[in-house]
C-alpha cells in the first residue's frame, strides 16, 4: 500500500505541474503568440487525434492492466506482451492505408467550413497513432508499478515542448508550419521515450505462442474501444464539430473558455487516484457500509471544492478576460455550462469507480455509447443555432444525462446515493456566497481584484464550513492546518 500511496501523491503533484504549464500555454502564450485561426487549427488536429486514439489503441492499455498478472511465467508473459504490441496494428495499418488512398476525401470532410485543415490528415493520423502507442507503453510501465515517469511524460513533456515552440514562434525563429510539424514530432518522440522506459522495466522476447485465451482478450479489448471512444468523444467532439460549422478561430475561443472551466475537474482527478483502489477493495470484500461512506464522503468533499472553484471562476471571469486579448473575451456562457457539467461530475464522487470496478461494466459502456451519439446529435442541433455557446450547452446536456443515468443505475443496483443533508447545506452556502460576491466589485487592477475577491471568498466560504462543521473531513483538515483560531 505504501508504494501505491507514494505514487498517487507524486502523480498528483505532477498532474498539477502539467496543468499549470498548460494554463500558461492556453491562457497567455497561445492567445498572444499565435493567430486565432492557427490556434484553432492546432486544437482541431489534437482533438481529432484524441478521438482517433482509443480506436488505434484497440483497448490494449486496459487489457494489459487486466490480464498481465494472470500470466505467471516469462514465456506466457512474452506471448501476451507480443500480442499486445501487435494488436493495435490491426486497425492502425488499414486506417493508415485508408488515409493514404482517401486523403483528399478525408481532407474535404474535415475542411468543409475551414480550408486550412485540408492538408493535415497525415498529421492527425501520426499524432493519433503516437497517442495510442504511448498509452500502450504507459500501461506497460503501470503493470510494473512504475507510473510516475509515464505520468510526467503524459502531463508535462508535450506541454513544455509547446511552450518552447511557442517562444520560438514568437521570436520568428520558426514559422507556423514548423510549429505544427514540431508538435507532431513531440508526440512521436514522447512515445519513443516511453517505449524505451517500458522496455527497460520489462523487455519482452517476441513469442508468437499467444495465450490460450487470446480470443477472450481480443473481445475484451474490442469492448474497451467503445468505452475509451465514448469518453473521448464526450470531451472532444464539440471542438471537432465546431470546425465543421464555424470559422476555425471560434475553436480557439472555445478552447480557452473550456480550459478555464476544466480547472474545476483537477481535484477530482487527484482524488480518483486514491478512491479507485479503495472502491475496488470494498466491492471485492462486499463491504457495503464502507462503500456507501466513501461514496458520500467523496461526493461531499469534491462538491465543496469544485463548487468553490466554480464560484471563484465565475466572479473573477470578467477580470480574467481583461488579462487576455479582447477577441477571446466572449466565453462567459461556455465557462458557465462546461463548469456546471464539471461540478455535477464532481458531485457524483466515486460513482465511476463503483461502476467500472463492479460486474456492471458492460452496461455503463452501453450508456456511454448512447450518450456519445446524443452528444453528436446535440452538437448538430445547437451549434448551427447558437454557435460556440451551443457547443457548450450540448456538452453540458450530454454529460448531465450521462451522469444522471449513472447516478440512477448505482442507486438501483447498490441501493446507495451520494447525497446527504450536508450536500444541500453546501448547495445553499454556494448560492449565498455566489450572490454576495457577484455584487462585490473593486476599482483596482484586474490581478489585484482577483486576488482580493478570491481571498475574501475563500475565507468566508471555509469559515462558514468550519463554524457549522458541515463536512467532518473539511473540519479535520482545517483544524490540522491551524485555522481553528480564526473561527473560535
Amino acid at each position: 500500500m505504501g508504494i501505491v500511496l507514494k505514487q498517487s501523491l507524486n502523480n498528483t503533484i505532477v498532474t498539477y505541474i502539467g496543468f499549470a504549464i498548460g494554463a500558461v500555454n492556453t491562457l497567455f502564450l497561445y492567445t498572444n503568440f499565435m493567430q486565432p485561426d492557427n490556434y484553432g487549427l492546432i486544437q482541431v488536429i489534437l482533438s481529432v487525434s484524441a478521438v482517433l486514439m482509443p480506436i488505434l489503441a484497440f483497448g490494449v492499455p486496459n487489457s494489459l492492466v487486466k490480464f498481465y498478472s494472470s500470466f505467471k511465467n516469462d514465456s506466457a508473459q512474452d506471448g501476451f506482451l507480443t500480442l499486445m504490441l501487435l494488436l493495435p496494428l490491426v486497425l492502425i495499418v488499414p486506417i493508415g492505408i485508408l488515409s493514404y488512398f482517401a486523403n483528399e476525401t478525408i481532407g474535404n470532410l474535415l475542411s468543409k467550413e475551414n480550408n486550412i485543415v485540408r492538408g493535415y490528415v497525415w498529421h492527425i493520423f501520426f499524432v493519433g497513432m503516437a497517442m495510442a502507442y504511448f498509452e500502450v507503453f504507459y500501461a506497460w510501465a503501470r503493470i510494473r508499478m512504475k507510473s510516475m515517469f509515464g505520468n510526467f511524460m503524459k502531463e508535462v513533456f508535450c506541454r513544455v515542448a509547446q511552450s518552447i515552440l511557442l517562444m520560438l514562434l514568437w521570436f520568428k525563429i520558426i514559422d507556423i508550419e514548423f510549429f505544427i510539424n514540431g508538435l507532431v514530432g513531440c508526440y512521436l518522440v514522447r512515445t519513443i521515450i516511453m517505449k524505451l522506459y517500458a522496455y527497460q522495466l520489462r523487455k519482452p522476447k517476441l513469442n508468437f505462442n499467444f495465450p490460450k485465451n487470446w480470443q477472450g482478450i481480443i473481445k475484451y479489448s474490442a469492448l474497451i474501444i467503445l468505452g475509451g471512444s465514448t469518453a473521448i468523444v464526450l470531451m472532444e467532439v464539440d471542438k471537432v464539430m465546431l470546425n465543421n460549422y464555424l470559422k476555425i478561430e471560434n475553436v480557439a475561443y472555445y478552447a480557452v473558455a473550456g480550459f478555464i472551466a476544466s480547472t474545476i475537474a483537477v481535484p477530482s482527478r487527484a482524488m480518483h487516484q486514491i478512491t479507485y483502489p479503495l472502491t475496488a477493495t470494498y466491492l471485492n470484500d462486499k463491504n457495503k457500509s464502507a462503500l456507501k461512506e466513501l461514496y458520500q464522503k467523496s461526493s461531499l468533499t469534491l462538491f465543496i471544492v469544485s463548487g468553490l472553484l466554480f464560484l471563484l471562476i465565475l466572479v473573477n471571469l470578467s477580470e480574467l478576460y481583461e488579462l487576455l486579448p479582447k477577441k477571446y473575451s466572449g466565453g462567459f456562457m461556455i465557462v458557465f455550462w462546461i463548469g456546471l457539467a464539471k461540478v455535477y461530475d464532481a458531485l457524483l464522487g466515486n460513482n465511476n469507480s463503483i461502476l467500472f470496478s463492479s460486474d456492471y461494466y458492460r452496461s455503463i459502456l452501453l450508456f456511454g455509447v448512447l450518450l456519445a451519439v446524443l452528444a453528436i446529435v446535440f452538437n448538430l442541433w445547437l451549434i448551427p443555432t447558437y454557435g460556440i455557446d451551443g457547443a457548450a450547452i450540448a456538452s453540458f446536456t450530454a454529460f448531465f444525462i450521462y451522469n444522471t443515468l449513472k447516478l440512477v443505475y448505482v442507486k438501483a443496483k447498490f441501493k446507495i446515493v451520494p447525497f446527504t443533508h450536508e450536500t444541500w447545506k453546501v448547495f445553499a452556502l454556494l448560492i449565498v456566497v455566489g450572490v454576495l460576491f457577484t455584487t462585490f466589485s473593486l476599482p483596482f487592477h484586474s490581478i489585484i481584484n482577483i486576488t482580493i475577491k478570491s481571498l475574501l471568498m475563500i475565507i468566508t466560504y471555509l469559515g462558514i464550513l468550519y463554524r457549522f462543521k458541515i463536512s467532518e473531513d473539511v473540519f479535520i483538515f482545517l483544524s490540522k492546518y491551524y485555522l481553528v483560531f480564526l473561527y473560535k
